[in-house]
């Protein structure tokens, strides 16, 4: 009997450690997605900034003009 609350005290150490370095790898995994998201978004954003800049304009245009309306 001894044997197996040693077995699964063991067990469960070993369980414990196992969500305890889980969640720290996982702490940073989610810093490093974080910036390259970011960082993709800068890009997209620097190659498609006439395009972006035009579909904004548009559309704050249409809204002032239904604005006017009212």
């Amino acid at each position: 009997m001894k044997i197996w609350k040693k077995l699964s005290n063991l067990m469960d150490t070993k369980i414990i450690g196992l969500k305890n370095f889980m969640a720290v790898e996982n702490a940073g995994m989610g810093t490093v997605e974080v910036i390259l998201i970011i960082v993709v978004l800068v890009g997209v954003v620097i190659i498609f900034k006439s395009q972006i800049t035009e579909l904004v304009e548009s559309i704050f245009s249409k809204i002032t003009r239904q604005v006017n309306k009212v």
